[in-house]
Parts: C-alpha cells; sequence; structure tokens
C-alpha cells in the first residue's frame, strides 16, 4: 500500500464537524435489538466496517434488518438463533459480544477473524461461557468454535476480565436469556474501561432487563427474562471526535462538535484530558467546543476510564511543551495491535524519546522529523498519525484504510478540518 502525506495546515483551525454514532452503542444496540421480545428501530447508527460485520454476523445468526435511511434500521429478532460461521475481522465487540449468542443456536458456529484478531485476547469470555453450560472447542483463541444447544444454563460465573472490560459486557449483554440468569464476577486485576460496562448496564436498563451490581465488589446479577423491544438514537461516538477536538491543541484555533448532555461514555474524561494538555473546553446544551494556542502542555494522565485516548494523547505529549506520562492503560496491548509497543516504535522512529511502563508510556518531547508512521492495521493509531502530521511536516503515514473500522470518512473529514471546509 503506497503511504498517504499526513494533511498539513499552518494557521488556526476553526471548524464544526459531525461525528458519526457511537461504535460501542451500535454494537451493544444490534444486539440487543436481536435478543428482544419485538422489532426495534435504531437511529443514528455507526456504518463502518466494524458494524457492518456485525450486522452480518446477526443476519448469518438469522437476524432480520430493513433499512429505512442512510442512518435508520428495523431491526427484527429470530425465533430462534441458527448456527453459522461467524467472521470478526479486527473487532473485539463481535469475538467478545457474539458467543453467547452464538451459544443460544441450536449447532455448531465457528469464529475467526483477520490475521491480526488471532492475537487478540478473548480466552476470559469463552471460559465464562464454558462456566455457564456452552461447550467450546479451542477456547485459547481464534479460530474457535461455539457448540450450541438452543439454551444456555447461565448462573454462577467467575472470570479475569483485567484484559477488557469486553469480556463483562459480552456476558451481561445476552444474560438475561441464560435460563438461570447471570451472577457474573471478575476476579482479578484492574478492572479496565468500567465506563464502557456503565454503557452495556445502561443499555440493558433501558430495556427493562433488571441487572444489579454488588456494592463493594466487581459482580452484576442479570434477572432471567426477556430482553424488551425498544426504538432509541445512538449517541455520536466521543472518542472519535476527541480526535478533531485535539486538533486546535497544536494549531490553534477551534473545534466544535455535538455532545450529548447526558451520557454514559466516558465525555468528563476526555474533556479533562484535553484541558490538561492545554486546551480550553467550553460545554453548551448539545455540543462542545475545544480551543488551543497551538502549544500542547505536558502533563500526567490517568487514562484508565478512557484508554481508548491513548494514542491520541501519546501523539499530542510528543509534540508538548513538557516531558509527559500516561497509565492506567496496560490492557491496550492486547488492543487491535499492541499499541504501547506500537506508539512507542513509531514516535522514536521519528526522532522522539517514548519508553514503556508497566501500564503506560513515559513520554520525553524532541524535535520530529517527517517519515512513515505504520498505523499496524489499527485506527487509533492512523488517528494519532493524522494529528501528529499537523506538527511534524513530511509525515506520511502507510495505511489509512484501517479508519474504516469505526470512522469510514475519517480521510474525508480530516481533510475538511484541515482545509477548513
Amino acid at each position: 500500500m503506497t503511504p498517504v502525506a499526513a494533511p498539513e495546515r499552518s494557521g488556526p483551525l476553526r471548524a464544526t464537524l459531525v461525528v458519526p454514532g457511537s461504535k460501542s452503542a451500535t454494537a451493544r444496540g444490534y444486539l440487543l435489538a436481536a435478543l428482544a421480545d419485538a422489532p426495534s428501530v435504531l437511529r443514528g447508527v455507526l456504518d463502518a466496517r466494524d458494524t457492518r460485520l456485525m450486522r452480518a454476523a446477526l443476519t448469518a445468526l438469522g437476524v432480520g434488518f430493513t433499512d429505512l435511511g442512510p442512518d435508520q434500521v428495523r431491526v427484527q429478532p429470530p425465533d430462534a438463533f441458527t448456527p453459522s460461521d461467524i467472521e470478526v475481522g479486527l473487532a473485539g465487540t463481535l469475538m467478545r459480544f457474539l458467543p453467547p449468542v452464538a451459544a443460544l443456536a441450536a449447532g455448531a458456529s465457528r469464529f475467526d477473524g483477520d490475521p491480526e484478531a488471532r492475537l487478540r485476547p478473548v480466552r476470559p469470555l469463552l471460559d465464562g461461557l464454558a462456566q455457564a453450560g456452552v461447550r467450546i472447542d479451542h477456547p485459547e483463541a481464534l479460530p474457535f468454535t461455539v457448540r450450541g444447544t438452543g439454551s444456555v444454563a447461565g448462573g454462577r460465573v467467575s472470570i479475569d476480565a483485567s484484559g477488557s472490560s469486553q469480556f463483562v459486557s459480552g456476558l451481561l449483554l445476552a444474560g438475561a436469556r441464560f435460563d438461570a440468569g447471570l451472577d457474573l464476577a471478575h476476579l482479578g486485576g484492574t478492572l479496565p474501561s468500567r465506563p464502557h460496562i456503565g454503557l452495556t448496564v445502561a443499555m440493558l436498563r433501558d430495556r427493562g432487563v433488571r441487572i444489579d451490581q454488588i456494592e463493594g465488589e466487581d459482580r452484576w446479577r442479570v434477572a432471567p427474562g426477556p430482553i424488551a423491544a425498544r426504538d432509541e438514537t445512538i449517541e455520536p461516538d466521543l472518542i472519535n471526535a476527541a480526535t478533531f477536538l485535539a486538533a486546535p491543541l497544536l494549531l490553534g484555533g477551534e473545534v466544535t462538535t455535538a455532545w450529548p448532555r447526558h451520557t454514559v461514555q466516558a465525555a468528563d474524561t476526555i474533556l479533562e484530558v484535553l484541558s490538561a494538555l492545554g486546551g480550553t473546553v467550553r460545554t453548551a446544551s448539545d455540543s462542545v467546543t475545544v480551543s488551543g494556542t497551538g502549544s500542547v502542555r505536558g502533563a500526567d494522565l490517568d487514562l484508565s476510564l478512557a484508554s481508548e485516548l491513548t494514542c491520541v494523547a501519546a501523539a499530542l505529549l510528543a509534540v508538548a511543551d513538557a516531558p509527559g506520562s500516561i497509565r492506567g492503560v496496560g490492557h491496550v496491548r492486547g488492543h487491535e495491535t499492541d499499541r504501547l509497543a506500537a506508539l512507542e516504535s513509531e514516535i522514536n522512529a521519528l526522532g522522539g524519546e517514548v519508553s514503556q511502563t508497566a501500564d503506560g508510556l513515559r513520554i520525553t518531547p524532541l524535535p520530529l522529523r517527517g517519515g512513515i508512521f505504520h498505523t499496524y492495521a489499527d485506527h487509533r493509531m492512523a488517528h494519532a498519525g493524522a494529528l501528529l502530521g499537523l506538527a511534524v511536516p513530511g509525515l506520511r503515514l502507510d495505511d489509512v484504510s484501517c479508519t474504516t473500522k469505526t470512522l469510514p470518512d475519517f480521510p474525508g473529514l480530516w481533510s475538511r478540518l484541515v482545509d477548513g471546509a
């Protein structure tokens, strides 16, 4: 693939952008609508590689989809799920959310995906399913096979979800359809990305599922019962929005985008990080504006509640006015790529000074030079490279097509931002 020059700009920004719906909420919305007791209409859904793969997989399992408009779809749950081969691509949501659904089908469903996906952890989720009464062939990693019987016993399950909050969400999303419900405990290290579990719990409760978190424990009880049909609107993806909102810190000026007043995404953490790095944040009833002076401030960032910001934050700290660090994100070594190793390698190859810690990065800003920034088929790495291109002339990205994973028109949106259109 021919490397693509990162767009450059010398003057301050002034832009208003609309960022598409949340990948995380769209994936959960599709799944819950597929498990519901009647059809649901979803509005504002994201059309990207991950969500297309989710639709294709659910369709193969017997779910019906009818497009009602550019971002509106009616989801028809099946009378019974049908076993099928499932292609997950590089999507953690598919490989961790769909096995419990496949377990409700009577027959074998084989899961596989991109070569990089075979390196992503999935065993804790599959161990949990096995405890709930499901037979799994080769549960160590992709490819694996779920041998469903048409029902799942459920009951008490204990897993170590320190590698990904999706292990918890994947089990919770289908738990109400298990015969005995689900009593799920996390027993292990620090549980990452808690707001994503909060999103799961909130969306389940919106559909009438009784789910309780045991006070003082990482333990959830899901009562068995129906999942109600519900028409809903998907929120914009605030992590994707953060990439655009970070640009004024490098160039000056300001960027405005839609921002929900009430959300279970890590909205506060995102804005706190941008502020800590030197941005000025102004919120309105349904939007947020971030302005900057063209200078990034060094900071010590705890991203345990918003680890998807790691790549964007590292790119900003690499050109900051003082050393900085990122902590609480050791689990991103198991994301689309080992993000900590990738950031260390790519920023250092441009002349930077980045070193890994047990759970993050230490970054000392140094003058960076142009060159090829490798994205490792990881959309967040491509976002980081695009941001660095605003501060480092002559930067080229080896692959921007990976951004279709969660934001199909990222190159177009980014060019419009940089061009001021």
